[in-house]
């Protein structure tokens, strides 16, 4: 089986990465849309260095690789990397348009972050993501979350959004042909609460919150620029080499699709952009129903995750003192739990129910006001928003999609 891969942003020159290390495909078939620089091999060149990970000859084969991209040639857009033809499509923007049915893709993995809508018509302007299947791809595979722009439009029934490890049974190869692998963010998210609502029970969670101190993305500017036409938030046009940027997050959105057990507790998800090139962290925050007898400690919780990590190739308990540098390229990781920082409190709330109940039906003798005790916690997940954590992970579900494709 050929692998189809649409645009080679960050997200789609890592994929190609894995998969040409990987190894499951028997060929590549990139679309890209255009002309990259004078040649074929300045494409090869952007393929071959990476400012966050250095050269594809040494993530492939360590300080002894040598050239991995070899016989190119401009007429036919082919070249070898790592011994796996790869065929660059350089034509059609709009996903009806590529010529996947010409090149035998049957799967398609769609990187570009523009084709989002699940709902959006084949015919639309400027394409749209089910244009893939009208090409002759019959699975395509999102690198980012739904977004259904219409409101009042509902998640049609041949899509689906999975992370591995967490709700990838939820896949039905006889009904799904959209499928979504979250983002970055929900998938270390949902390894963050996937653990402990397992243990500690999903009835238990009063509220919970997060912000992901999020590395830098293609969507922020190098240096201040004028705010397009109709912008609301001014923010997104100031230079990311120097600020701290506060943004949004989808992760609270798309938590509920892999985990819906969250969409009866009260969840907040914020988002801040900081000038680094990759390599991310969730700081967690939790309000749990306790136990006075039995208050919820850091061990306790510390426990909940090593002995999931134990089991669960994705999640990585870690008590070293890391920095974010340390986790860029750890393989496979959805989260690695910095179990040093992992932080609780328990204490009593005192819940006033004349606020809750009406007069008459509290009795006179009643005392109004009913202590809780409740366990605030922190917990911080480091993830490599790129290649080590959401990049890999991809992988690995497009390689799962493949195995069940007839």
């Amino acid at each position: 089986m050929k692998l189809g891969i649409n645009g080679l942003g960050r997200i789609g020159k890592l994929s190609l990465w894995h998969h040409v290390s990987r190894k499951h495909f028997s060929g590549i078939v990139a679309n890209i849309g255009r002309e990259v620089g004078k040649n074929l091999e300045h494409l090869a060149a952007a393929i071959e260095r990476d400012s966050s990970y250095g050269r594809l000859s040494t993530y492939l084969h360590g300080h002894k690789g040598g050239r991995v991209i070899e016989e190119l040639n401009n007429e036919t857009g082919t070249m070898l990397i790592n011994g796996v033809p790869v065929t660059i499509l350089r034509t059609a923007r709009n996903p009806k348009d590529i010529a996947w049915q010409d090149n035998d893709v049957k799967l398609v993995v769609d990187t570009t972050g523009v084709f989002n809508d699940p709902t959006t018509d084949t015919d639309a302007a400027k394409g749209a993501l089910r244009g893939h299947l009208q090409a002759g791809a019959e699975k395509v595979v999102l690198s980012a979350p739904f977004k259904i722009k219409s409101k009042g439009l509902e998640m049609p029934k041949d899509a689906v959004t999975t992370v591995m490890g967490i709700n990838d049974e939820d896949y039905d190869p006889s009904r799904h042909s959209l499928i979504s692998a979250a983002s970055c963010t929900t998938t270390c998210l949902s390894y963050m609460i996937k653990p402990l609502m397992e243990t500690i029970g999903a009835e238990n969670f009063l509220s919970a919150s997060m912000v992901t101190v999020h590395a830098a993305t293609g969507s922020q500017q190098v240096l201040d620029r004028l705010p397009g036409t109709g912008a609301a938030d001014m923010r997104k046009n100031r230079s990311i080499l120097n600020n701290i940027i506060l943004t949004t997050t989808g992760a609270a959105k798309a938590l509920v699709l892999v985990i819906p057990e969250m969409k009866s507790i009260g969840f907040i998800a914020e988002s801040v952009r900081i000038p680094t090139s990759t390599g991310s962290l969730i700081v967690l925050v939790l309000n749990l129903q306790d136990d006075y007898d039995h208050p919820i400690k850091r061990d306790y919780l510390n426990s909940i995750y090593r002995e999931f990590a134990k089991n669960n190739k994705y999640l990585v308990y870690s008590e070293d003192q890391n920095v974010s540098s340390d986790i860029i390229g750890v393989p496979q990781a959805a989260t690695v739990i910095e179990g040093t920082e992992t932080h609780t409190r328990t204490a009593s709330i005192q819940v006033n129910l004349k606020k809750i109940l009406a007069a008459g039906k509290l009795a006179a003798d009643v005392n109004p006001i009913l202590e809780v005790p409740v366990t605030q916690a922190v917990i911080y997940g480091w993830y490599d928003n790129e290649l080590g954590s959401y990049t890999n992970m991809l992988g690995d579900l497009t390689v799962q999609v493949a195995g069940k494709m007839v």
